[in-house]
């Protein structure tokens, strides 16, 4: 029981740990997912409408904040550091993600938690399914403690170990905030092309059931025997039957699909998510890349896509003094494509060569460099 004990410890405190550096990789992305769950709470629990509103605002700060705290609570359990308190509030925050997952998982609320960021998507019950897996493995190294008497740090060097580890991590998800994230699992991530990526890998296949006289029967095709009666089908091949990108359409302000022309050749696309949120102290730089990249011998095209409405962006174009032409696409689409507000994509044939963050705006030859 000892070594199985063990074990349970170290699992818990590394799935807390890997948890929380996932989410911190990208805090915008994991504050989209906070959204989500307030939106839905908003709804459905309208007398406190106002409160999830609130929480909806400071969703970056609570990204952070809960990240960060998973990966300090990990840290600690592994270290034995007040291994009882620690194991006390890792049950509260096992029993609010579980809460989380079941409610999704039950009316179907919110399809993806995000409790591995875009590393690795679960469904709602599958979710559930590895809270109830730590929950268990909490279980354990709660009421065997006793094996786990010996504390690895303690005193001045506990607090200090605690204090380095929890100044690592929230380092590393405000650096990702201010930036974009260290590792892109998107599928709009560098190397990517977006005319590939909405393609399946493989077409679907399908096992179907028939029903005759009592008697079910599978097979991928149907029967020559009409007395076979068509009653379901099952998609084998689910997740590689899908392509990665479903939803990239770009229209410009006519209304034409121009999606095509957005992926070939050479293009710096300026992503404007919303003209409210959009930092705006960085248009002299950005405008000045878009005058530069005029005169490039690359023939750089750069167009400005936004989710926001027409009038309103043309009000904030001339405002900000953005001299390029622009279109449009949905919110969803441009904050899957890059986690900031505004950002940069190069694409060279509808190929993802570069990414910038408004506060890494480049200079053109950065960006020559990158085509």
């Amino acid at each position: 029981m000892r070594l199985f004990t063990r074990v349970c410890w170290v699992v818990l405190g590394a799935v807390f740990i890997f948890s929380g550096l996932i989410k911190l990789n990208d805090p915008v992305g994991t504050a989209y997912k906070l959204e989500e769950y307030f939106e839905v709470f908003a709804l459905d629990v309208p007398w406190a409408a106002g409160f999830f509103d609130f929480l909806k605002g400071q969703s970056r700060l609570l990204s952070i904040f809960l990240s960060s705290l998973e990966v300090m609570l990990g840290v600690a359990l592994l270290l034995r550091w007040y291994l009882r308190q620690t194991l006390g509030v890792l049950l509260a925050l096992l029993v609010f993600f579980g809460f989380l997952t079941f409610y999704s998982a039950a009316f179907n609320k919110v399809t993806d938690c995000g409790c591995f960021g875009d590393f690795l998507k679960l469904t709602p019950w599958a979710s559930f399914s590895k809270d109830l897996f730590l929950l268990a493995l909490w279980g354990v190294v709660f009421t065997n403690q006793r094996f786990l008497r010996h504390s690895f740090v303690r005193g001045t060097a506990g607090l200090m170990a605690m204090t380095v580890a929890s100044a690592l991590a929230i380092g590393i998800g405000v650096r990702a905030l201010g930036h974009l994230p260290y590792f892109d699992f998107l599928p709009y991530k560098v190397g990517n092309n977006i005319a590939q990526q909405m393609k399946p890998a493989e077409a679907p296949r399908y096992r179907y059931t028939f029903e005759r006289a009592g008697k079910t029967m599978e097979s991928e095709a149907f029967p020559t025997d009409s007395t076979w009666k068509y009653k379901s089908m099952t998609v084998l091949n689910p997740e590689q039957s899908k392509a990665p990108i479903t939803d990239f359409v770009v229209s410009d302000p006519e209304g034409n699909n121009i999606t095509q022309q957005v992926l070939t050749g050479n293009k710096l696309l300026i992503l404007i998510q919303n003209t409210n949120k959009a930092d705006r102290d960085r248009f002299d730089q950005l405008n000045q890349l878009v005058a530069d990249a005029a005169k490039s011998r690359k023939h750089i095209e750069v167009l400005a896509i936004t989710s926001t409405s027409a009038g309103k962006f043309d009000a904030f174009r001339h405002e900000v003094n953005l001299a390029a032409p622009y279109a449009f696409a949905d919110a969803t689409v441009l904050k899957t494509m890059i986690r900031a507000n505004p950002g940069l994509m190069a694409l060279h044939d509808g190929t993802v060569m570069a990414k910038y963050h408004y506060h890494d705006i480049p200079k053109l030859y950065q960006v020559e460099k990158a085509l």
